[in-house]
């Protein structure tokens, strides 16, 4: 339902990546994810030489509260087994696109993506799955037909939006008493707020144009937005 190669892995990356499973085929009923800090808080233990204080910002696990405004369950697996059980079937997919990769002489990640595209394709709409017996794009629309899915419609849920609203970061803060909020060395003028409001930021990016769009939610309303460099933003991976 998803596949795609980046230079780097995010909680943006799958906060993208749920995005594309979403608008495509509907909200799924769970997800089945590994322990990985992206999907799951970890507290880090304090040492002999360190104290570690867990800010509430870093603890706030940005993917999981996207799930959550889209009513999906999340499941962890309980050991590296279990979630194996699950990526072994797709290991041959891995296995191809590196051997084609290295025959083709692909050196970019653009092109090794229309490698990984191309497999995708042939896979859902070509491919016989060796348990099901079926195509996968054609077990999935008779699942539909039947009504027999799991996954339902996409909606975006009141009093939000847009898919910005949704598929974003959240930070919060407190309005001071020229009705400004800050974050990350930068100050945001908004109206319709009180001094000492709490204000919710939801943060969404464009990375074609490195760009961060910044919606600012208070008791269920929309106050303010405004438009950001995203390398303004230093203490956020994207």
């Amino acid at each position: 339902m998803y596949g795609d190669l980046w230079e780097k892995e995010t909680s943006w990356v799958h906060i993208v990546a749920a995005k594309t499973v979403v608008t495509n085929f509907g909200c799924p009923l769970k997800y089945y994810v590994d322990n990985h800090s992206i999907f799951r808080f970890v507290e880090r233990r304090d040492t002999v030489w360190q104290k570690n204080h867990v800010g509430e910002e870093e603890a706030v696990v940005q993917w999981k509260e996207v799930l959550k405004d889209l009513n999906i369950e999340v499941t962890h697996a309980l050991s590296p087994a279990a979630k194996g059980k699950v990526e072994r079937p797709y290991q041959w997919l891995q296995d191809h696109l590196v051997r084609t990769c290295v025959r083709e002489g692909i050196t970019n990640i653009s092109q090794a993506r229309e490698v990984l595209y191309e497999e995708l394709y042939r896979y859902n709409n070509r491919r016989i799955h060796s348990t099901t017996k079926e195509i996968p794009i054609v077990r999935y629309e008779k699942a539909l037909k039947e009504k027999r899915s799991l996954f339902r419609k996409f909606q975006i849920r009141k009093p939000y939006e847009t898919m910005e609203d949704i598929f974003c970061y959240r930070i919060k803060r407190v309005v001071d008493s020229y009705r400004k909020v800050s974050w990350n060395s930068l100050k945001f003028s908004l109206s319709g707020v009180s001094p000492h409001d709490e204000v919710e930021l939801r943060i969404s990016f464009d990375l074609s144009t490195r760009m961060a769009k910044i919606r600012f939610w208070c008791r269920g309303r929309l106050v303010g937005e405004h438009q950001v460099k995203a390398e303004d933003l230093t203490k956020v991976q994207f």
